[in-house]
């Protein structure tokens, strides 16, 4: 291709924006419509993944120890869970730890639990962290089959049913976002052919005069990515401004783990940068095509 036709096909891509300013402002209003909109669902996605994996990484294997295991051979046992395929760590938790920790969430100052029982009726406890959560089951037999170990929980039941749920609650946003995005595409084709539609008899006399189909596409592609990219222009900053006051303003909230990462966020609003001129050419291509049948 050159450059003269180059420079023409960004010259009459400008000219067609400076000429069509109600239909392209409608194209742009279209464009960030739809991208505020699937960005909104992407967001909600990426957060409620992050919580998906925040509540699965927080499962944990808890081995408990015979009580009449040496010191020696209650640390053996935790040498040989650590050779366990898909261990990510350990923490030991003593007896004595143990009896602290439930005199400070049951008993508080009001009630002393040692004086109470006597004796300390806790055992020594392996607390244990899986590279995947999606394998505790499997290690949890894993240890259970070490010799002192005699009882292995990790919430048998419930943490297959959580994973199960997490499960569609990603192929159903997948989904979700995937109609968006088909229906976003539909909508940027036909507001973009009404603006197309204006132009036919300009198409019909190129075609006439012997232009060829991609001669006269190319304005036409540069002038819907250039609509995209501005409609998700104005997308992002409504994103980037809601979300930067949702953070502003919920920073205290630890229970509810919404992304912060900047480099995550920084890619986010690229991709939909990308998007919108992605579904300008799209919507472009679509419409065009249509229009070249003379």
């Amino acid at each position: 291709m050159r450059a003269g036709s180059i420079f023409y096909f960004f010259r009459e891509a400008f000219k067609s924006l400076s000429r069509n300013k109600l239909l392209s402002f409608a194209t742009i209003s279209t464009i960030s419509v739809c991208i505020l909109i699937i960005g909104i669902a992407v967001l909600i996605t990426l957060n409620t993944g992050n919580f998906i994996t925040q509540l699965e990484s927080d499962v944990e294997i808890v081995a408990y120890m015979d009580k009449d295991l040496t010191s020696e051979s209650v640390t053996d046992i935790g040498e040989q869970i650590k050779e366990i395929q898909g261990v990510k760590a350990i923490n030991f938790v003593p007896r004595d730890d143990a009896l602290k920790k439930l005199q400070k969430n049951i008993g508080g100052k009001e009630y002393d639990l040692k004086a109470t029982l006597g004796k300390n009726p806790l055992p020594d406890t392996y607390e244990i962290k899986a590279s995947n959560p999606h394998d505790v089951a499997s290690i949890a037999g894993e240890v259970g089959k070490i010799s002192g170990v005699y009882k292995v929980n990790y919430g048998k039941g419930f943490v297959e049913k959580l994973f199960n749920a997490t499960r569609w609650i990603r192929i159903i946003s997948l989904v979700f976002i995937a109609l968006l995005v088909l229906g976003a595409i539909f909508l940027i084709a036909t507001t973009i052919r009404l603006a197309i539609f204006a132009r036919r008899k300009e198409i019909y006399l190129m075609k006439l005069i012997g232009s060829t189909d991609w001669f006269i596409r190319w304005p036409f592609i540069i002038e819907g990515i250039l609509l995209g990219v501005l409609g998700a222009v104005v997308s992002i900053a409504i994103l980037l401004a809601a979300y930067s006051s949702l953070l502003n303003n919920i920073e205290t909230m630890s229970f509810l783990p919404l992304i912060t990462s900047s480099s995550i966020l920084r890619n986010f609003y690229l991709s939909l940068l990308a998007a919108g001129g992605v579904l300008g050419v799209l919507g472009t291509f679509i419409s065009i095509n249509r229009f070249l049948d003379v």
